[in-house]
């Protein structure tokens, strides 16, 4: 009895296990930021998907891919600003797909920055003083009454001779106008590197286009479907793709679905915090996307999900496959 209630909670096996021992990065001595980097590979978890992210994000310069950054408008309002400025002013990025808040707080963070705030806040009171929270960020009211000044000047130039524009010659020419060297936009566009918003209605910078064809010139508007043949076609032409999505949403699944034109995206990174369970693309893992076409099946491990917030680990996956 004694033998079979033991074999009940410990089986045995006289077979060794071929894989790494689990081990991290030892602190002694003097800290380098690769090695602990590379060490993440045997430390478990997340840590081992950040490792496993960093050598596919590798791989798509190895294969000169053309390389996708996608990103929420979150990412724009945090510091990771910065760190997509350095993607797209090195050359790390060839097609950059965002959302419309995305260009909003980079114009503004030209002029006016934002303010380090508080999770636990009085709403009613923040409200009465004029502060937008994000998370633990305040974005005072007067940056948006800044940035309705400056798009309404912008405007009259940019619908001058073209009454129909597109989002990414919307975001090229705005990318022009400015001059912060940490702009994503100023980057993107002394860089010819292109920003697809495919949804650049959704946030005050559709509320002041609204306001303007309402007030000013009702003949003006947006078209996305040029935007869509660009991108559909640019990305049949590349030879190789890669694709790093920080965060889910439109973004993340249009640059899958164009990828989808060519037989799928061959190398993909995914960061992200939502879950799978609920059915939505933003939870959805890569695998997922091989099931539609639009991420390839390799032999060779050609995709990765790290399950975490993007502050903590999109910096730490640029400086171990970017920085050199």
């Amino acid at each position: 009895m004694d033998d079979e209630s033991h074999d009940h909670v410990v089986p045995g096996s006289n077979e060794e296990l071929a894989t790494p021992d689990v081990q991290g990065y030892d602190f002694r001595g003097e800290f380098d930021l690769q090695e602990m980097l590379e060490a993440y590979a045997t430390t478990g978890f997340q840590a081992t998907q950040l490792a496993e992210a960093i050598d596919i994000a590798e791989q798509m310069q190895d294969a000169d891919a053309t390389i996708y950054l996608t990103c929420t408008s979150n990412i724009i309002s945090s510091g990771l600003r910065e760190v997509v400025a350095y993607l797209v002013r090195e050359g790390y990025v060839d097609v950059l797909i965002t959302t419309s808040g995305s260009l909003a707080e980079d114009i503004i963070k030209t002029a006016k920055p934002f303010k380090m705030g508080e999770w636990d806040a009085d709403e009613a009171a923040l409200r009465e003083q004029g502060i937008n929270r994000l998370g633990n960020i305040f974005v005072p009211s007067d940056r948006y009454i800044w940035l309705e000044e400056y798009l309404y000047d912008f405007f009259d130039d940019f619908f001058a001779e073209q009454k129909t524009r597109t989002p990414t010659a919307f975001a090229r020419e705005l990318g022009d106008t400015l001059d912060d060297p940490d702009s994503i936009l100023k980057q993107a566009a002394d860089n010819d590197v292109p920003v697809y918003c495919p949804a650049l209605t959704d946030s005050e910078i559709g509320n002041f286009l609204y306001y303007y064809r309402q007030g000013y010139d009702s003949d003006v508007g947006i078209e996305i479907l040029d935007d869509y043949d660009s991108l559909i076609e640019d990305g049949m032409l590349a030879d190789t793709t890669g694709l790093i999505a920080v965060g889910g949403g439109v973004p993340k699944h249009h640059a899958i679905m164009t990828n989808l034109f060519r037989g799928g995206a061959d190398y993909v990174v995914y960061i992200s915090t939502g879950m799978e369970g609920d059915g939505s693309l933003s939870g959805a893992p890569p695998n997922e996307a091989v099931s539609w076409g639009k991420i390839k099946e390799d032999e060779q491990t050609n995709y990765t999900q790290v399950e975490a917030e993007a502050t903590l680990v999109f910096p730490l996956l640029v400086a171990g496959a970017f920085g050199g």
